[in-house]
């Protein structure tokens, strides 16, 4: 398994659309901890954030004929947003089901790629259920945020930078988790190259789907979660980037909202 994550990391087809985000020194953090941070600005992205790596990358590996049937996604905000813009650099419909409640600047972003945008329920399970029905009513791929090879391939290209770009093997590389898919993707990666490198997941303390569920050494289903930082407010994780998170990541901190 790792091996086929190392070449997929490789062959990756991201490039097109995302952009090598620089690893910057983050100065005044670094001073007050006595340590070297470096921050990957994954900020700077065209949708400000990593998620389009991922999204681009699945997509650029589905067969034309299923590309022409279009793809569905669903999410409240970044997913969303990076499946929209490259499904408009390939030529092809997204649909993409977003919660009633999200903002409408969300909503907005993601129809100025030129997606149809479907408000579903109130929450993302609302959503996503509502995606899959549509999926299996008009054959369209569905394009998951996290719980996919692909998309995991897509988000591990920021371990490959990461390597290329700091001219000696960082001692920790820590990363947030929601879904997982960030984390596995850079964890497969750099433990395949690098094995000595402590790979930290970072998870909020009201959404810790991943710490329980590897505690529990199986997925754990969280009735509710906080929705401070929504980016991670993730009721159960994927079921592959758990299998991956298991056996690559060192360990997991869990952080307040004040924190």
């Amino acid at each position: 398994m790792p091996e086929r994550y190392l070449r997929k990391v490789l062959t990756a087809q991201i490039y097109d659309v995302a952009r090598e985000t620089p690893l910057e020194v983050a100065q005044n953090l670094s001073n007050r901890l006595g340590n070297r941070v470096l921050l990957k600005r994954e900020d700077l992205q065209p949708v400000f954030s990593f998620k389009l790596r991922g999204a681009y990358n699945k997509m650029a590996n589905l067969p034309e004929a299923e590309l022409a049937k279009g793809v569905v996604a669903a999410s409240a905000g970044n997913h969303a947003q990076g499946v929209a813009l490259s499904a408009q650099k390939l030529g092809v419909k997204a649909t993409i089901f977003m919660p009633e409640t999200t903002p409408h600047i969300k909503v907005a972003a993601v129809r100025s790629y030129g997606a149809t945008v479907k408000l579903v329920g109130d929450s993302y399970d609302d959503a996503y259920h509502a995606a899959v029905e549509f999926c299996n009513e008009q054959g369209s791929a569905f394009i998951h945020p996290y719980d996919d090879p692909d998309v995991i391939a897509g988000q591990g290209t920021i371990g490959l930078e990461i390597l290329k770009q700091h001219p000696s093997a960082p001692d920790m590389i820590f990363v947030p988790i929601g879904g997982g898919g960030l984390i596995a993707g850079i964890a497969v990666y750099v433990k395949m190259l690098c094995p000595n490198i402590r790979i930290i997941g970072v998870e909020p303390d009201d959404a810790d789907a991943m710490d329980r569920s590897i505690k529990a050494q199986r997925r754990i289903r969280l009735k509710e979660v906080g929705i401070f930082a929504d980016g991670v407010a993730v009721k159960q994780v994927g079921s592959e980037t758990f299998k991956l998170v298991r056996e690559y990541v060192d360990e997991i901190v869990l952080v307040s909202t004040d924190q």
